[in-house]
């Protein structure tokens, strides 16, 4: 691509968006067609790659679950560890955890107690960010533990819902590769 807003429009033509859906009034947007093809799935990874030079990362975490798959390719690439953020119940060692709300309801997320470590600089990797919750919430876990969250990285932002704000002004690089409006 030649530029960002052509890696923009090219992604964004990749990603099927599905209505009312996990309820009435919420327009999902779904990567899993992005996932399908293989040259839109390489440059999404590349272009996170360069926010993993740029802010010289050294831990990649993933949100549970479609953040796995960008986060675990971004990891292979970088050669760096991954960690991951998961869901209540979901990890089989000791763990901490946070609640926080979604765009349509509550959840909790955890991490493992020793999956970070003071002096760690991770990058956080979701398919999007709608109301920030999530992220933020992973934020404080990681920060908990004493590493420093210097970036997020997202397929997709949802500026009308204010999660990308909210994430700057927790002091957070905030990267998605393109954004849709709840029109689209």
């Amino acid at each position: 691509m030649s530029t960002a807003t052509d890696h923009a429009t090219y992604l964004k033509s990749k990603i099927r968006a599905v209505r009312d859906w996990p309820k009435p009034g919420i327009n999902f947007r779904d990567v899993t067609t992005l996932f399908h093809d293989p040259e839109a799935f390489r440059g999404m990874v590349e272009a996170f790659s360069l926010d993993c030079r740029r802010l010289n990362i050294n831990l990649i975490a993933a949100v549970d679950a479609r953040g796995f798959i960008i986060g675990g390719a971004l990891a292979y690439q970088m050669h760096q560890p991954f960690m991951l953020v998961r869901k209540k119940g979901k990890l089989p060692y000791r763990t901490v955890s946070a609640d926080y709300a979604l765009e349509y309801g509550n959840a909790t997320i955890e991490i493992h107690a020793d999956a970070c470590k003071p002096g760690d600089r991770v990058l956080i990797v979701d398919d999007l960010i709608a109301t920030g919750g999530t992220v933020l919430a992973a934020t404080k876990l990681i920060r908990a533990l004493g590493a420093e969250v210097v970036g997020v990285a997202a397929i997709i932002d949802l500026p009308e819902l204010g999660g990308s704000r909210k994430l700057r002004e927790a002091g957070l690089d905030v990267h998605a590769l393109c954004e849709f409006s709840e029109a689209e």
